[in-house]
């Protein structure tokens, strides 16, 4: 009997270790467009041969999924594109802190959570883009100055429920105030041409229909309509300039799209190593080249489209700093009537 239980227990320790080990993966959450991130997450899969599962929606889907899939969710990495909605997502709780010396050497503290709740992988500018043949470059500056009554009726740009320019006052509240802030809001709605309408590639393209004069748009949008495959989006483009708000002091407002690792994170091992992959040069050359975004890594390189534009002076507070003034930024809009 001991000799058949011996046996038995060696033959269960025999399979036991022909058994297969599980295939390394990692499960993403991402509100990136899929034409994005799959180039980034391709590469990675077969540099390390982990397994990347993609579930991607919209940014407030799927962080109300991660608040109703709790500790149950099968989520290791969540993935946006705004600073706004990575801080809602860190005051949701879903996110968990994580510092190694590969992200904090590539990514500059503006454009990371300072307690490593979510990382800044790509990076753009919101700045003005003006009527070549009836705005001179001479006659911008700031920010600022877009509130001035000389530009009365000659501005365009979307909606104030845009995260984009929720961020951007929520910035101007950071370096100016939250008095001046809403100074400039309400300058803003007395110059506007037309009531706020469509998203950052439309109000590029009103300027060079002639509707309005200036627009405030993100940078990668103009990318995309200079190398668009459609001849009216390069043709607007052709007509319009762009210009780099703030360069004699602060330098321009800048977001980031960026990750966060979950606090389901099972995969936890996986997904650092995926953010610490995306933090790299061969992501960061990715994300720039598919986007015309600014890589957040120093020295990473610029997509053609992007380096034409030039040098700039970027901004340097903490991009954390958009998600904690956003309900305020949110209310001013309200106040001014910036619909």
């Amino acid at each position: 009997m001991r000799r058949l239980v011996s046996s038995l227990s060696a033959l269960l320790l025999s399979a036991s270790v022909a058994l297969p080990a599980a295939a390394a993966e990692v499960n993403v959450y991402s509100a990136r467009k899929d034409h994005l991130i799959k180039p980034v997450l391709d590469a990675f899969t077969a540099e390390t041969g982990i397994k990347v599962n993609l579930l991607s929606a919209a940014e407030d889907q799927l962080l109300e999924r991660l608040k109703s899939e709790g500790k149950d969710s099968p989520a290791d990495l969540f993935v946006t594109t705004d600073a706004v909605h990575l801080h809602k997502a860190r005051v949701a709780g879903v996110l968990q802190p994580i510092s190694t010396p590969a992200l904090t050497a590539a990514i500059p503290a503006q454009y990371r959570d300072p307690q490593g709740y979510w990382y800044g992988l790509s990076a753009r500018a919101r700045v003005i883009f003006y009527a070549k043949d009836r705005v001179k470059p001479s006659e911008l500056s700031t920010y600022e100055d877009l509130a001035d009554p000389k530009w009365k009726g000659r501005i365009c740009v979307r909606s104030s429920s845009s995260a984009y320019n929720q961020s951007l006052l929520a910035g101007l509240i950071a370096v100016m105030g939250p008095d001046k802030a809403g100074q400039w809001a309400k300058g803003m709605v007395d110059n506007m041409a037309r009531k706020p309408q469509g998203g950052d590639r439309d109000q590029i393209s009103a300027v060079a229909a002639g509707q309005c004069d200036l627009a405030i748009a993100n940078t990668y949008y103009f990318g995309g309509m200079q190398t668009s495959s459609k001849a009216e989006e390069r043709d607007a483009a052709a007509k319009v300039g762009i210009f780099f708000p703030n360069q004699q002091g602060r330098g321009a407002h800048m977001n980031v799209s960026g990750a966060g690792l979950a606090a389901s994170a099972r995969n936890k091992a996986e997904a650092v190593r995926l953010l610490e992959y995306m933090a790299g040069p061969e992501a960061q050359r990715l994300f720039a080249e598919a986007n015309n975004e600014f890589p957040v890594r120093s020295g990473a390189k610029l997509s053609p489209t992007v380096g034409a534009w030039g040098p700039f002076k970027a901004e340097t507070i903490n991009v954390a700093m958009l998600g904690e003034n956003i309900a305020q930024a949110v209310r001013t809009f309200d106040r001014v009537g910036w619909r």
